[in-house]
C-alpha cells in the first residue's frame, strides 16, 4: 500500500469519527474501534518510517493536514506523531493548534498576515503559504473587539465563528485602559507551572462554564504593552514597549530558552473530536511548559520599537520591512530586544516582530523566537486600538 493510499484511509477514518463525535460515548467507541484496527498493531519500526515520510513529504499547508489526520488515528499513532513533529522553534512549521502558543523559529521570521473586518470589528490571523500577499493563507486565530465603559477587550479564539470567553476555543484576550495607552495580554491557561491568575468577574464566568476541572481557564497575564503619551502632538511614530512576563531576558542569548507549552487543554471534548492528540491523560503540570520559569533574578524580556529614520526626500519616517510592508501607516512597527536586556550585541538588532499595512484592511505580521503567534497577534491588535493620548 502506498503512502498516498494510507493518507486517504486515515482522512476517511478521521471524518467518520467527526461525524460520530456528537457524544462522548461515540468518540470513545470510535477511538476503541480504531485501536483494534490493523493500523494500531503495525510494527513500531514500520509505523515510525511511515509517519516520518508523511511528515517530511507534507511540509506545507494545506497538504500538511495529513499529519494532523495521522495524530487522530489511535493512541500509538498519536504518541509517535508527537515525537516526530517538532515545535515551530526547531521545525519552522505550524501543525497543531498548540503551535500558536509555542515560540516561533530561531533562524527566520514566520510570515503571517491579518485581515480586518470593519463591519463586525473582527480580525483574523493567517499563516502565509507563499511569498505573495494575495494567497488565502492557513487560518490560525481570530479576535473580536468588545468595547466597555472603561476599557476595550479583544477576545482571541481558535475559531472564527465562536469568540466568547466561555467557549472551548477561547485562548486569551487583550485588554486596554481607557486612554488606549496601556494593554495587558491574558492567556486562558497557565503559560508555565506556578503562573498566577488575575482574579476578575470574567474569570469567574469562564470557570462556571468549565466542563472539566482539568481545564485551567482564566486570566494569566503574559505581556504588558505601553505606548508613550504624546499629548502635545509632536510629529513622529508611536513609541511602544512590551514586557514579556513569561519570556526570560536570557532567551535572546545564544542557547537561551523560554517556556514552551506542549498541550492545549480543551473545556469541551467535542472540540477537535477526531484528534485524541489533545486529550492525553498525561499530568497537566508536565504539559504546561518546557523550559525555565522566569525568576526575579533573570528578569523578563523587554521589547521596544525600532527607531525609524527620517527620509528627507519622502518627508516621512521610514523603516526597512524588506518588501513586507507597502503602505505608510502610524500602525507600522518593528520590535527588537531593549538595550536594558544585558550588554548591547547583535541579538538586540534582530527583528523579533514586525507589523505593517499592505492594503485597506490587510496587514502583514512576521514573528520569530522567543515569542509565539498568540503573543505576536495580541501585540499587533494593540496597534489597531484607538489611542486618545497618542495621536500625532
Amino acid at each position: 500500500m502506498t503512502i498516498r493510499s494510507i493518507l486517504h484511509e486515515m482522512k476517511s477514518r478521521s471524518s467518520r469519527v467527526v461525524q460520530d463525535g456528537s457524544a462522548v460515548a461515540a468518540v470513545d467507541e470510535a477511538s476503541d474501534g480504531l485501536s483494534q484496527s490493523c493500523w494500531a498493531h503495525m510494527p513500531q519500526e514500520l509505523l515510525r518510517e511511515v509517519l516520518v515520510r508523511i511528515e517530511a513529504s507534507e511540509s506545507e499547508w494545506p497538504p500538511r493536514k495529513s499529519v494532523v489526520a495521522c495524530a487522530g488515528v489511535c493512541r500509538s499513532w498519536r504518541v509517535l506523531t508527537k515525537e516526530i513533529v517538532k515545535t515551530p522553534e526547531v521545525s519552522g512549521k505550524l501543525t497543531f493548534p498548540i503551535s500558536v502558543k509555542q515560540p516561533g523559529p530561531r533562524d527566520f521570521l514566520m510570515q503571517c498576515f491579518i485581515r480586518r473586518n470593519r463591519s463586525n470589528q473582527s480580525y483574523s490571523l493567517y499563516l502565509g503559504l507563499t511569498n505573495a500577499l494575495t494567497d488565502d493563507g492557513k487560518f490560525l486565530l481570530a479576535a473580536r473587539k468588545c468595547r466597555r465603559p472603561t476599557c476595550t477587550d479583544y477576545i482571541i479564539s481558535l475559531h472564527a465563528d465562536d469568540m466568547t470567553k466561555g467557549s472551548c476555543s477561547y485562548v486569551g484576550k487583550l485588554r486596554s485602559n481607557f486612554l488606549g495607552t496601556k494593554f495587558t495580554v491574558f492567556d486562558a491557561q497557565p503559560p508555565h507551572a506556578g503562573a498566577r491568575m488575575t482574579k476578575s468577574r470574567s474569570t469567574r464566568l469562564v470557570n462556571l462554564k468549565q466542563v472539566s476541572p482539568k481545564v485551567p481557564a482564566g486570566n494569566y497575564p503574559v505581556v504588558h504593552i505601553s505606548y508613550e503619551l504624546n499629548v502635545l502632538g509632536n510629529r513622529g511614530p508611536r513609541r511602544m514597549q512590551c514586557v514579556m512576563d513569561t519570556v526570560p531576558a536570557s532567551a535572546i542569548e545564544p542557547g537561551g530558552v523560554t517556556p514552551t507549552p506542549t498541550e492545549i487543554f480543551l473545556s469541551n471534548i467535542d472540540f477537535f473530536p477526531s484528534l485524541p492528540f489533545f486529550r492525553t491523560k498525561s499530568n497537566s503540570s508536565d504539559s504546561l511548559q518546557s523550559g525555565p520559569v522566569i525568576t526575579q533574578k533573570d528578569g523578563a524580556l523587554v521589547l521596544r520599537n525600532k527607531a525609524p529614520r527620517w527620509h528627507e526626500q519622502l518627508q516621512c519616517w521610514c523603516l526597512n520591512f524588506h518588501g513586507r510592508v507597502t503602505v505608510a501607516s502610524v500602525k507600522n512597527f518593528q520590535l527588537v530586544a531593549s538595550r536594558e536586556n544585558g550588554a548591547a550585541g547583535p541579538q538586540h538588532e534582530k527583528i523579533i516582530l514586525q507589523f505593517g499595512k499592505v492594503g485597506k484592511d490587510l496587514f502583514t505580521m512576521d514573528y520569530r523566537y522567543p515569542i509565539s503567534a498568540f503573543q505576536a497577534f495580541a501585540i499587533c491588535l494593540s496597534s489597531f486600538d484607538t489611542k486618545i493620548a497618542c495621536k500625532i
